[in-house]
């Protein structure tokens, strides 16, 4: 395939469909390897300077890529998509401006390729080390939010990486219109146009071709719904990291602030309903709990929170719904929260143990001794004390920006910033030692 067919394939973003999925598929896998090559061999002046380029051109394409969203959310509306994942699908200038800034940010962070650490010597005279690699080439499969397709292409590039892009349906006209800042961007400069790939089809065989291409894809991201997660995990023949749900706790521990307790609480819950951050269990430790929960009801009242409480909950607030097996075991991406009254903090920890997708879970206390033991015994990729869970995002974590958040123990865990997305290889310095 060539450089144009894909370009025009990108700008069109599903408009004309592609007969032959394999062969097309194929031809973005063959692609892709030859520019993770050459990226191997990219300093990383060229890349910084392609992010910037890519800054500079979103901002100039602002208009059209707001145009680009509206059209997209008409649709999303026409086809009845739900509020979660409008929101998801929704971009304004602020967005907008957030995505400019990532694109800078990442610029200046530190380029991992090339690392190396823990060099030391041997007895026999050589020097041992491993070194930080690119990946090779990423697939990043997602729905809904067309900053992804941007963040991804940042993060892949910094990091070495290829990477070959398979957004939603729903978010056609804007994934296009971010895609074409991408190219200019790489083209402004001289870095190849198959660094970053959009797929230009929204046929779902694209998606079973792509994680069954070990030949051309190193790993597979899928961000979005459990369901395509769940797809992915069970079809893909190439590691996936990933995360299915994001059922995140926060646990009010008796000693807490009740202002801090209160802020950290409606915050965590409130501040955005459609992400896998979003607070959707609370935990109230009893002694706290008649005094601060009908000041949490009156909070979540005034969000249109629809609260549903275990029975000691409801013997304080009984205006709330009965909190069933189900509603602990929920990730909403909605204005609807569980709250369990629990008998100190190792109830808490039962509780999330049992139900937590060891996301990002948090305490509220102004017990260090208490605070020690969450971090260390809650199994989850990010555990907080004191703070509200929305924090769990590489924007917030430093990382510039994120490619997804993992919940896997290998080979990345928690927000997946740069170095999640490069290996390392041993290397050996020697002068003329042979071994004995």
């Amino acid at each position: 395939m060539t450089a144009q067919v894909q370009r025009d394939g990108a700008a069109a973003a599903g408009a004309a469909e592609i007969r032959d999925i394999d062969a097309y598929m194929t031809g973005l896998g063959e692609v892709a390897r030859r520019a993770a090559a050459s990226l191997r061999r990219t300093p990383t002046g060229p890349k910084n300077a392609a992010l910037l380029a890519m800054a500079e051109r979103l901002e100039a394409s602002r208009e059209e890529i707001l145009s680009a969203n509206a059209r997209d959310l008409a649709r999303g509306r026409e086809t009845g998509l739900d509020d979660a994942l409008l929101d998801r699908l929704a971009l304004d200038d602020q967005r907008v401006d957030g995505m400019i800034e990532g694109l800078r940010q990442v610029a200046s962070l530190p380029d991992p390729v090339g690392e190396i650490d823990g060099l030391r010597a041997r007895p026999s005279g050589i020097q041992v080390g491993q070194m930080r690699v690119p990946l090779g080439v990423i697939g990043i499969i997602y729905e809904s939010r067309p900053n992804v397709t941007l963040e991804a292409a940042s993060l892949c590039l910094k990091s070495g990486n290829a990477a070959i892009l398979r957004g939603g349906s729903e978010a056609r006209d804007s994934n296009a219109a971010i895609a074409t800042c991408i190219r200019e961007g790489l083209t402004a400069a001289g870095l190849p146009e198959g660094a970053v790939q959009v797929v230009a089809t929204t046929d779902r065989a694209a998606v079973g071709r792509l994680i069954a291409m070990p030949e051309f894809v190193d790993v597979i991201i899928p961000r979005g719904g459990k369901s395509l997660i769940e797809r992915i995990s069970r079809e893909a023949r190439v590691p996936v990291i990933k995360h299915l749900d994001g059922i995140c706790h926060v646990y009010l521990d008796a000693t807490a602030d009740p202002d801090k307790a209160l802020a950290i609480a409606v915050n965590a819950k409130t501040h955005r309903y459609g992400t896998c951050n979003t607070m959707e269990t609370l935990l109230v430790d009893a002694p706290l709990a008649a005094s601060l929960l009908p000041k949490l009801a009156a909070a979540y009242a005034e969000h249109g929170v629809e609260l549903r409480g275990c029975e000691r909950t409801r013997a304080i607030l009984p205006q709330v719904s009965v909190a069933v097996e189900e509603d602990w075991q929920t990730e909403y991406l909605a204005p609807v929260l569980a709250i369990r009254v629990v008998d100190g903090i190792d109830a808490a920890m039962a509780h999330i143990e049992c139900y937590s997708s060891h996301h990002t879970d948090a305490i509220v206390t102004e017990s260090w001794s208490l605070a020690r033991r969450f971090l260390a015994e809650v199994d989850s990729s990010s555990v907080m004390i004191n703070a509200s869970t929305r924090f769990a995002d590489g924007f917030e974590y430093g990382l510039g920006a994120e490619i997804g958040i993992s919940t896997d123990k290998l080979h990345a865990r928690g927000p997946v910033g740069l170095e999640g997305l490069t290996t390392r290889k041993y290397v050996v310095l020697g002068d003329g030692q042979v071994r004995q």
